[in-house]
């Protein structure tokens, strides 16, 4: 059974595999000869197969022919984009346990971004938000080596460790241009995706979604319904941080704020069979006053909801821009068990755009650094040269604060406000 997924990132787990989301099955027909090119593709593979041909006559040590050849695999998928991959069965295997929502690992979610390993996203109460880890490090080394020029499955394999082993991550935190130094314990982590289900200031709803899974949906529901019940009189569904999920899951939760018909989201690929539009079912939330906060560590299926918001004028976006992963990608299961994992298509918000590398603007943009007055200037250009140079020079002697400074959500106050102003002004409108 083929299964297609919304590229986000990387999620770091017991194995550390692929976090991503499903959206729909791709009838690929393996057997179908490739129509374009055929003469330059059959005669690169002649090369190919001398050059394993070579690897087995000459090469100094016996290698298994498993092992070339996946290893093959792994460079001809990695030499496509960052997010395309082969995947070993007892990666694959990972990959569609993750769905289920429970985990081992340190529960950061990450991607290479300007040629960096970054992290999207640590997923609040897991070790590596705990650890104080943010949205936007740049991890520089795991343990004792450099992630220059690493690959997200070469990051899989160094991040992945069974519960209670300690990994250690130097990151760049461009915010502060310095390098710090986390120890983080790995643990099974279990996510409940729906938090903080309350009532602000006698008439304002607020859910946090941290991720779009199996159990969200259920989960969301009962969530709104209970809101509903104490009569509030506009919502604030915060996304911030939520690198995606499950494409179904999170249309279906969009759906719950958009009549019936109302364009979610489509794709578009080079394959005709690729495009697809995804449809709201109807849902029982549709006049009252909504804001949805998003910040850089928002992806995938959050983009999805916020542009599905804000593209059919249902509601406020507030926060910063999103992090603008929009790449589906097809599982194809393979006959050893093992997988590949091929970017087909990209995924666009109602109105038409695109929001690969772009993210979703916010209609009200929150400055934190301003806020916080950590800077009133934007922090330079990174020059991954010279950052990994001096990496390389032993320039990392950063010690770990002890102390953690205090979350203040400076965003979700902004978020209040606003939706005290919308609530009166549709009162307003009512009693004209």
């Amino acid at each position: 059974m083929k299964k297609t997924l919304l590229s986000v990132f990387i999620l770091v787990v017991l194995s550390v595999i692929l976090y991503n989301i499903p959206s729909y099955s791709l009838d690929v027909n393996l057997n179908e000869p490739v129509k374009n090119n055929d003469q330059d593709l059959y005669s690169n593979l002649e090369i190919f197969s001398d050059v394993i041909a070579l690897i087995q006559q000459e090469y100094v040590e016996v290698e298994e022919p498993q092992d070339i050849i996946y290893g093959a695999l792994q460079g001809m998928l990695g030499a496509l984009d960052p997010y395309s991959q082969f995947l070993e069965p007892d990666m694959y295997q990972e990959l569609k346990v993750e769905t289920e929502g429970e985990f081992g690992g340190i529960g950061i979610v990450i991607a290479i971004k300007t040629g960096v390993l970054t992290i999207i996203s640590p997923l609040e109460g897991t070790p590596g938000y705990e650890a104080g880890l943010q949205a936007g490090d740049r991890i520089v080394k795991i343990a004792d080596d450099s992630t220059k020029g690493i690959t997200l499955m070469g990051a899989v394999k160094k991040l992945r460790g069974k519960p209670k082993t300690e990994v250690t991550l130097t990151v760049l935190r461009e915010s502060e241009q310095r390098l710090i130094v986390f120890k983080v314990i790995r643990d099974i982590i279990k996510i409940e995706s729906v938090k903080e289900a309350k009532v602000i200031n006698d008439n304002i709803g607020y859910v946090r979604i941290l991720e779009f899974q199996e159990n969200t949906l259920p989960d969301f529901k009962k969530a709104l319904k209970s809101l509903k019940d104490k009569h509030i009189e506009g919502l604030i569904v915060d996304l911030r941080n939520n690198p995606g999920g499950l494409l179904d899951i999170a249309v279906a939760i969009t759906s719950e704020f958009l009549p019936k018909e109302d364009l979610v989201v489509y794709t578009k690929g080079r394959n005709p069979k690729q495009d697809m539009k995804f449809h709201s079912k109807g849902g029982s939330f549709l006049k009252e006053p909504m804001i949805v906060l998003v910040n850089r560590g928002s992806a995938s299926g959050s983009e999805i909801f916020a542009g599905a918001i804000k593209d059919n004028n249902r509601g406020l976006i507030v926060g910063q821009t999103s992090f603008g992963k929009a790449s589906v990608q097809t599982i194809i299961p393979l006959k050893d068990d093992s997988a590949v994992r091929l970017t087909t298509a990209h995924y666009y918000t109602p109105s038409g755009n695109l929001i690969h590398e772009k993210g979703i603007e916010p209609d009200v943009k929150i400055d934190l650094k301003r806020v916080q007055s950590i800077s009133k200037n934007a922090a330079p250009e990174l020059d991954t040269e010279a950052m990994f140079g001096d990496v390389e020079e032993g320039k990392d002697n950063v010690s770990l604060e002890e102390k953690k400074e205090e979350r203040l959500d400076f965003e979700l106050e902004q978020a209040v406000d606003i939706m005290k102003g919308l609530i009166k002004y549709s009162k307003m409108l009512s009693e004209s």
